[in-house]
């Protein structure tokens, strides 16, 4: 429903609320894009081990909005959410 709102209307449109659960998604979504081993070939990313604990609670902290004032570009292809604060604290 709010991925057909922004298509037509734009982000400008949605409510606060609405701009901070899409920004929130699109974290998660980027999150989750882990480097797998078997895809170092095609991504050029070295692959990472995560538990799924450490991804469960990564997940749970982006929700929970403990990620907010991190842009969303430092959790494309990061390991654990240390690897996103890493990234996030080196491009400062």
């Amino acid at each position: 429903e709010l991925q057909d709102i922004i298509a037509i209307l734009g982000m400008e449109e949605l409510s606060d609320r609405d701009k901070l659960q899409v920004n929130r998604a699109r974290k998660i979504q980027k999150f989750l894009s882990q480097p797998f081993f078997v895809a170092e070939g095609t991504t050029g990313y070295k692959g990472r081990y995560v538990t799924v604990e450490e991804t469960v609670k990564g997940f749970s902290e982006i929700v929970s909005g403990g990620t907010d004032h991190i842009p969303e570009q430092h959790f494309f292809m990061k390991g654990s959410l240390e690897d996103v604060y890493r990234s996030f604290k080196t491009s400062r």
